[in-house]
């Protein structure tokens, strides 16, 4: 499991790499509507576009920084969202249920296979049956061994196939602020509903 402090010493320091000012594009172009989390929500770009929309909106980060500036963000923007420093692990533990689970950058962060699978196992426990996952990690095509873990297909498939029906699974791009090895990082995007 990941230690909150560097993440959250990233945050007091410096504008992260993925955390451009406004929700990613590909994320930009999908609906929103009931009960959404945002999963690993940094400072809420994604949380706030869903609550935009119409949706009751929750973001959770375990970087109490990031979420310090999120809550920022609502503010002076006057939307309507929560959030709450929480462990993407702890998602039960919230007691709510929601309609449409969001992660754009935080399943790629977890080392090893068996941790992905067990945080997309949580965010199915706190789905309502039929409630939606948009996910967008780094895949195999970003070149380099910088940033985070490279996604491949095959486990994409396999994680978001027992218990989902994967709806969409394509490939897309993360936009990233200056000064990293490439402006956009290959990603893939994950459209999947709870059976």
């Amino acid at each position: 499991m990941h230690d909150p402090a560097p993440w959250d010493a990233g945050y007091r320091q410096a504008t992260q790499p993925w955390d451009i000012g406004r929700p990613q594009a590909p994320f930009a172009g999908l609906d929103y509507a009931g009960r959404v989390v945002d999963v690993g929500c940094g400072t809420g770009e994604h949380t706030l576009l869903a609550a935009e929309r119409g949706a009751s909106a929750l973001g959770i980060d375990f970087a109490e920084t990031a979420i310090e500036l999120a809550r920022a963000k609502a503010a002076a923007r006057g939307i309507a969202a929560r959030f709450q420093v929480l462990d993407a692990f702890e998602l039960p533990s919230l007691g709510e249920r929601f309609d449409l689970a969001l992660d754009s950058g935080l399943y790629h962060t977890w080392p090893e296979v068996s941790e992905r699978q067990r945080y997309a196992a949580g965010v199915a426990s706190v789905l309502e049956p039929g409630g939606m996952i948009y996910l967008m990690c780094f895949s195999e095509r970003t070149a380099g061994d910088w940033g985070p873990q490279r996604i491949r297909e095959a486990e994409l498939r396999e994680t978001f196939s027992d218990g989902w029906e994967l709806e969409r699974l394509e490939r897309s791009h993360f936009e990233l602020n200056p000064g990293m090895p490439v402006e956009r990082a290959d990603a893939w995007l994950v459209v999947a509903r709870r059976c």
